[in-house]
């Protein structure tokens, strides 16, 4: 009943729990019977909650289909009104993204990796944060941020892709940037413990174009910390979290 499940949990059947430690660390892989999707749900569906969701749509575009990036930042309007076409258009693309990647690595052994694109760092916030000053997708927003900003500083993708980027996060009413009580420190300590980490070192989902993503395991400390200083917060805080109420 949700914008974010329904373009992006409720797709692929991965199945968790957060643990003190980190999100998602305890689950399993469990395909569902069937998946019913009702849009007439969002209408009740609390703002804050709404935007979360889009943080997931914006991340189709960015990582594998430049084409919907582009309709989606010119279908802004259309969108933050819930108008039912842009809707309709947009969880239907977003689901077919998706199913396309799960139905090529349902367990995630290779290229499903990219749907986790700023989930890391995203992750990372959220547990600093205590799951209680972000929503899922806010904190995956700031995170998209973050990786294309180490995708530009290492000259993977062109100049200019994080800032589209995050002007359209910001369009859809979400946070882009890293707010300034969280350190570099305790982000790098806590992607140590993310559930996409590897012997050997973190892999990260980085672009190296618009609408194309690439799993990176080569990225040094010094690398991502610069990402996370580009990325700090000038802005007033986030408000606090907010059980939806559906």
């Amino acid at each position: 009943t949700t914008l974010l499940a329904q373009v992006d949990s409720s797709v692929g059947g991965k199945t968790g729990v957060n643990h003190s430690k980190g999100k998602n660390l305890v689950g399993a892989f469990h395909q569902p019977a069937m998946v019913l999707i009702d849009t007439q749900t969002l209408g009740t569906l609390p703002e804050r909650e709404f935007r979360a969701g889009l943080a997931e749509v914006v991340k189709y575009g960015a990582i594998m289909d430049s084409e919907f990036l582009a309709w989606l930042e010119n279908s802004v309007e259309a969108i933050n009104s819930r108008q039912p076409f842009a809707l309709a258009y947009l969880i239907r693309r977003s689901i077919e993204s998706k199913a396309r990647v799960v139905a090529a690595d349902e367990t995630e052994a290779g290229i499903r990796a990219i749907l986790n694109f700023g989930h890391s760092f995203g992750h990372a916030l959220e547990a600093l944060t205590h799951y209680s000053q972000y929503l899922h997708g806010e904190a995956v927003a700031i995170g998209m941020v973050i990786a294309a900003t180490l995708s530009e500083q290492r000259g993977l993708c062109g100049a200019g892709t994080a800032a589209r980027l995050s002007c359209l996060l910001q369009a859809f009413g979400l946070p882009n940037a890293l707010p300034e009580r969280v350190s570099n420190k305790a982000i790098m300590d806590a992607l140590q413990l993310d559930k996409k980490a590897v012997a050997g070192g973190l892999r990260l989902i980085l672009l190296d174009d618009t609408g194309r993503a690439i799993i990176d395991g080569e990225s040094s400390s010094r690398q991502i910390e610069g990402a996370l200083q580009s990325c700090r917060d000038q802005a007033p805080a986030q408000p606090k979290h907010e059980a939806a109420k559906h």
